[in-house]
């Protein structure tokens, strides 16, 4: 089995990373950087989104697996004490996949002859360069709403616990093949009106937004940010590529949920 290890760059991360990269070598398993069977994490969620994203291309050939050294994370659940046992479970043991839907963004320009293609773990947000943001929402080809506001963020169901929360939207449990739009700060008075509240849409209906009167967005990606000019549609559904992850115990979603937004221990 070939591996490979990011860590967060601190210290307490550095290190075991190190240490777990020896071991996993003393077992005979083969460091690879470029094309490995499984991705260690060591750090939080966003180390594991920067993995995410650094083996993108390989997501039908890679398991990534965790371990958090700081807060309590949605992705990693392995604990630093742990970290031999972990070794050995992926040494010796056959590990269970569990796939978790994505988010695909498709960015098309007026010029029509290109267009950008993305994937998200997390969400996907979109912000106007200067000022309100204006979009036409359109949901499975039929014009929806004509939204105005700051922006507008579509989110995975694993990334629901995310930004999408902190918006108001429902948490959804990451088995489930669906994608959620939730809105920043609409502007809703007797002129204008949006539906306020969170969409969730199936695997097989499609968003579409489309400018009203101006073409430049802020797009982020999960935690990357871009800047794109010429903007004529920006195309959001469940990707067809899905993440897997290597399981070599139970992972309980609801009790994830509960120990990072309930329990006070």
């Amino acid at each position: 089995m070939k591996f490979a290890i990011t860590s967060r760059g601190d210290q307490k991360s550095n290190t075991l990373m190190y240490q777990m990269r020896t071991h996993l070598m003393d077992f005979d398993l083969e460091y690879d950087e470029d094309q490995p069977d499984i991705v260690v994490s060591i750090g939080g969620d966003g180390t594991l989104l920067y993995a995410f994203h650094r083996y993108y291309s390989r997501l039908d050939k890679t398991a990534f697996v965790g371990i958090h050294t700081g807060h309590l994370g949605f992705y990693a659940d392995w604990v630093p004490e742990e970290m031999e046992k972990l070794v050995i479970a992926i040494a010796k043991t056959p590990y269970q996949v569990v796939e978790y839907p994505l988010l695909e963004v498709i960015i098309r320009y007026q010029n029509g002859v290109r267009e950008s293609r993305f994937l998200a773990l997390n969400e996907s947000t979109v912000r106007s360069v200067e000022g309100t943001l204006v979009m036409d929402v359109e949901i499975r080809g039929q014009h929806f709403e004509r939204f105005r506001g700051d922006g507008l963020c579509l989110s995975t169901p694993s990334g629901s616990t995310a930004y999408n929360k902190a918006l108001g939207g429902a948490i959804l449990h990451p088995s489930l093949p669906a994608i959620q739009l939730a809105e920043m700060a609409s502007i809703n008075n007797r002129v204008f009106r949006t539906i306020g509240s969170p969409l969730v849409l199936p695997a097989h209906h499609t968003c579409m937004l489309k400018p009203v009167n101006q073409p430049d967005f802020h797009v982020t990606i999960d935690h990357l940010t871009f800047l794109h000019k010429d903007v004529k549609s920006i195309q959001f559904r469940v990707a067809d590529d899905k993440i897997r992850f290597a399981r070599f115990r139970p992972f309980p979603f609801w009790k994830r949920v509960h120990d990072s937004f309930i329990s006070d221990r």
